[in-house]
């Protein structure tokens, strides 16, 4: 039988927070801020991995025997190129401008690390977008302020309403977290973890 542990969130997402709360899942939430650099060597899912590993390395050394930390990474993956968050509003205009019209890949690595082990995992989803036209995008920049979103944009907001034409494979994987799989790596590895710490 799986040891029972205790899940830490090492994400200040709040969308992330509120998937972990919809899975019935007890955590804490512990942050450590890292440069969420990469060499420039690694490619689409090898750059999440890479960070993902790098946000739960962090925490080592400080880790209980009884604790699992779970730490995330997302990028949208456009032309054999990265797209992270925005540097300002220009670089969100432009990001958006690249994915009107287009398909582009989003990619979310999932790191598990306990005092003696890590694991990973990752998901990637197509997303393709309608034709956006400059001042769609200005006012879903203006009111909905995107600036922390990988791409210039979330799919849960006013853009994935009226500017998504397809979408293949994980949702909540666009949102960030491939939760079917986190869910799914939970029950068969730490098994405890959703018995007994729900409620």
């Amino acid at each position: 039988m799986p040891k029972s542990f205790k899940i830490i969130l090492a994400s200040g997402s709040p969308r992330r927070q509120q998937f972990f709360k919809e899975l019935d899942l007890n955590f804490e939430i512990r942050l450590k801020e890292i440069d969420e650099v990469y060499p420039e060597t690694l490619r689409a899912e090898e750059i999440t991995n890479y960070i993902a590993r790098e946000k739960a390395r962090a925490f080592e050394g400080s880790l209980a025997d009884d604790e699992l930390l779970i730490t995330s990474d997302t990028l949208v993956w456009l032309n054999d190129r990265a797209l992270g968050k925005p540097k300002d509003y220009d670089d969100a205009v432009a990001m958006l401008q690249q994915l009107s019209g287009v398909t582009h890949e989003v990619i979310t690595s999932v790191c598990f690390k306990t005092s003696a082990s890590e694991a990973l995992l990752f998901d990637k989803t197509k997303v393709t977008f309608a034709s956006l036209d400059l001042e769609a995008i200005h006012y879903y920049l203006n009111r909905y302020q995107p600036f922390d979103k990988a791409g210039a944009y979330g799919i849960q907001d006013w853009i994935g309403l009226v500017g998504i034409a397809k979408i293949e494979g994980s949702y909540t994987n666009v949102v960030g977290l491939p939760t079917e799989k986190v869910y799914r790596f939970l029950t068969t590895h730490y098994l405890k973890i959703v018995v007994l710490l729900k409620g």
